[in-house]
């Protein structure tokens, strides 16, 4: 089996390829009591029988040995690059960019649906906001580039593609064509989105929840219609995390039941620690976000023109998001916090599309020009400092 070395700069990282590499190559199923052994020595450097079976306490799993907060599908995906060449052949110099191969794809991705989406929304101006946030956004460049990261950026862009697909297949419904059949293609993207989602992160899997409100609100006309559309999608998904266990009934069942579903603590919500912590997380994630979002918000709020569907939804969601993560203020991961700067970015883009468009659209275009050309030059700075 090939692995990384225990000394690595990444202990984490390191355990999730190795445990990615043994379960692509017919081993243990990461993420499993069964993959103990291999834990052990990956992150402590000793083997499981030089410790007396001992293991450590490591964030995320449990006594049972289960990882409660993500599937195998989040080792599948940190391993993959290293099948077709493993590391041992790989000059060192390129390997962190081989490493952080799946997060730069998840990346681009995440950064061409935004662009999408933002555009077929609020047209060009929004879709090109939009993207200017996303590309200059140190959270995303860091996650994006970064395999010594999480590795969160699969899970994003699967909360971000269940959301929007969600919307999308439900305003295919008033059409009059047959449901299932005429959207199976949307419904295997959805039930995709959903598998990335959860897969990388089980707390996402609300997001399974949240979808289907949201469906009956854009297609009232038919909830027969949006039931049976959402219930094959999670079928989708559920059979997708199915094959990340390597088809195993017993794991995959066990592994569901031990999974850390939803982490809401109310107790979080009243410490004002918790609260800091989210907007320290978000100002470092976006800085020119933090300028902009409020006079969005004043905006949203104070004007009539903005208060549709295409700016409310996405900050609907990234209000509940940010609950969640204020209420589960243990979690190791970014996911949540990620996945509301992506969604914040639409509704800023959305909100200034629509100010684009007023009387003073041309101090608002001069205001965006000046906003968006200090994040580039300010980023790109702060990369040139880090060579």
């Amino acid at each position: 089996m090939q692995t990384l070395h225990p000394s690595a700069p990444d202990s984490e990282q390191a355990l999730r390829i190795g445990q990615g590499l043994a379960q692509w190559k017919g081993g243990a199923i990461a993420g499993t009591p069964a993959s103990s052994s291999f834990r052990h020595e990956a992150v402590t450097g000793v083997s499981s029988a030089g410790r007396g079976g001992h293991l450590p306490a490591l964030d995320g799993y449990d006594r049972d040995g289960y990882d409660r907060d993500r599937s195998p599908l989040y080792y599948l995906v940190a391993a993959a690059p290293l099948l077709a060449r493993p590391a041992a052949w790989l000059p060192r110099s390129l390997l962190p960019f081989v490493l952080a191969a799946p997060y730069l794809f998840f990346g681009v991705m995440l950064g061409a649906s935004l662009w999408y989406v933002a555009r077929r929304l609020y047209g060009n101006p929004g879709g090109y906001i939009a993207l200017a946030l996303y590309c200059f956004s140190p959270a995303m460049i860091v996650n994006t580039a970064g395999a010594q990261s999480l590795g969160e950026m699969g899970a994003v862009w699967g909360a971000f593609g269940t959301i929007f697909t969600a919307i999308a297949v439900a305003h295919t419904l008033y059409a009059p064509r047959e449901v299932v059949l005429w959207n199976w293609r949307r419904i295997l993207l959805l039930g995709l989105s959903l598998t990335l989602a959860a897969g990388n992160q089980f707390s996402l899997g609300v997001l399974a929840v949240v979808i289907l409100p949201l469906m009956l609100w854009v297609a009232p006309v038919r909830p027969r219609s949006v039931f049976a559309i959402w219930t094959a999608a999670i079928a989708v998904a559920v059979a997708l995390l199915f094959v990340s266990y390597s088809f195993a009934p017993a794991p995959f069942w066990r592994g569901l039941l031990h999974a850390h579903w939803i982490d809401f603590a109310p107790a979080a919500l009243r410490m004002s620690a918790s609260y800091r912590n989210a907007a320290h997380t978000i100002f470092a994630g976006s800085p020119p976000l933090m300028l902009a979002l409020p006079v969005a918000l004043v905006a949203y709020f104070g004007w009539k023109r903005a208060r549709y569907f295409g700016n409310t939804a996405p900050l609907a969601v990234a209000v509940l998001l940010l609950i969640l993560a204020l209420a589960a203020p243990h979690f190791p991961g970014q996911g949540f916090y990620l996945t509301v700067l992506v969604f914040l970015f639409v509704f800023v883009s959305g909100v200034f599309a629509d100010l684009l468009e007023t009387r003073s659209g041309p101090l608002v275009a001069a205001g965006l020009w000046g906003w968006l050309s200090a994040s580039a030059i300010w980023n790109l700075c702060q990369l040139a400092r880090l060579r």
